[in-house]
């Protein structure tokens, strides 16, 4: 299925929307993800990363367990890690998420090309 087949929110309408209407004061930090074309899932991530509070509940603990990732964004991620010099556990704090999942990946990805 293409994209012009399926329902993609407009992230670009929507938090510029979101930080107009509730964050004013972050439109600068903001400002350069947003003059983007398109937002990409990892664009959305920082933008929601510099809108919200760190600090995480119980809520946005559940809710992160129901996250998921495509590759594109899988490989951007990884990418980010290498390009910042991070480890695992590093990568996993900024995207708050599993250290195992970072190494699920890692072991998915780059051992299939290995074989290749």
């Amino acid at each position: 299925m293409d994209n012009t087949m399926r329902n993609i929110p407009n992230y670009k309408k929507i938090y510029s929307d979101m930080i107009a209407a509730k964050y004013p004061e972050k439109s600068g930090v903001c400002s350069k993800i947003l003059k983007k074309n398109t937002l990409h899932v990892l664009d959305v991530i920082m933008l929601n990363g510099f809108l919200t509070d760190h600090s995480l509940t119980e809520k946005d603990k559940m809710n992160q367990k129901l996250k998921s990732y495509d590759q594109e964004t899988i490989f951007k991620i990884l990418e980010y890690q290498k390009k910042y010099q991070l480890n695992n556990i590093q990568l996993a704090r900024h995207f708050k998420m599993s250290r195992n999942t970072v190494t699920k990946w890692k072991k998915l990805y780059f051992s299939k090309k290995l074989r290749e």
